[in-house]
């Protein structure tokens, strides 16, 4: 049975009817790779085109647990496209200038300027996730900001931005592979930290945490996608896809020339 990714606005989510090993129609990594080269393509074009036309930006969230695969979904998906038109901005412990603002604060001052594409490797949800698992603030806090994100980002997409939001979700089994893999592999090693095992511990928090942010903050004008992650094949096909029909969806042209370009002649 097919398994949709969008989370429609009052949907109530429950993670366990999301399959992480869900791969739709592909039966293999080589059949996608062909999918995504073409998606890579395309999306390389259409970045052109939203660097050139100037009029709309595009904010790409990525969320996940640890291991679930934001840099990877990064670095593959994103391949080709023109640096100076995409910023990846990466969200860690907030810095002391940080928390004497608001918790949207970082964030709104780094969203894409026009013609832009930003990605967000972790983000303001940051803030009802780990804040509220490891009870950072106060339950009466971290409760009022489903409401602030969506009128954040509401704002934002009133003033031409699109917003693409996707949860890596991948497996406690998985997870538990891909630290393995970076333990014993030495050159993943770097990427090994006990801080992930001692987070690992609240999963189950982190699932109802994940669950509330995505059936709250679902909206007709910034959707959560849930992408299935196991797979790291399928997660890069799917992402692509979906960034690419986004972007189409705008319609975009290029701009007209300012002046009357029939009458230059290079010598």
């Amino acid at each position: 049975m097919a398994q949709s990714i969008i989370v429609q606005p009052g949907t109530k989510v429950k993670l366990k009817d999301y399959d992480p090993d869900y791969t739709g129609e592909f039966k293999n990594k080589a059949e996608a790779q062909k999918v995504l080269n073409s998606i890579q393509s395309q999306m390389k074009e259409l970045q052109e085109l939203l660097y050139a036309e100037n009029k709309r930006s595009v904010l790409i969230i990525l969320q996940a647990m640890d291991t679930g695969g934001k840099d990877g979904t990064i670095k593959n998906v994103m391949a080709g496209v023109d640096p100076q038109g995409c910023d990846v901005q990466s969200f860690k412990v907030p810095t002391p200038e940080e928390l004497s603002h608001d918790f949207l604060w970082r964030a709104h001052k780094v969203t894409p300027a026009k013609g832009k594409i930003v990605i967000f490797n972790r983000s303001y949800y940051e803030d009802v996730l780990v804040v509220r698992v490891h009870n950072l603030v106060p339950k009466e806090v971290w409760s009022k900001r489903y409401d602030q994100i969506n009128s954040f980002e509401k704002c934002l997409t009133e003033n031409d931005t699109v917003i693409i939001k996707f949860y890596l979700h991948i497996s406690k089994d998985e997870q538990k592979k891909r630290l393995e893999e970076r333990l014993n592999d030495p050159a993943k090693r770097w990427k090994f930290s006990e801080a992930d095992l001692k987070e690992r511990q609240y999963w189950n928090d982190y699932m109802d945490a994940y669950e509330d942010v995505l059936t709250k903050c679902s909206t007709d004008y910034a959707p959560w996608y849930i992408i299935p992650a196991n797979k790291k094949w399928y997660r890069n096909v799917i992402v692509g896809e979906t960034i690419v029909k986004r972007l189409k969806e705008l319609n975009m042209k290029y701009p007209e020339p300012k002046t009357d370009l029939s009458k230059i002649v290079i010598e």
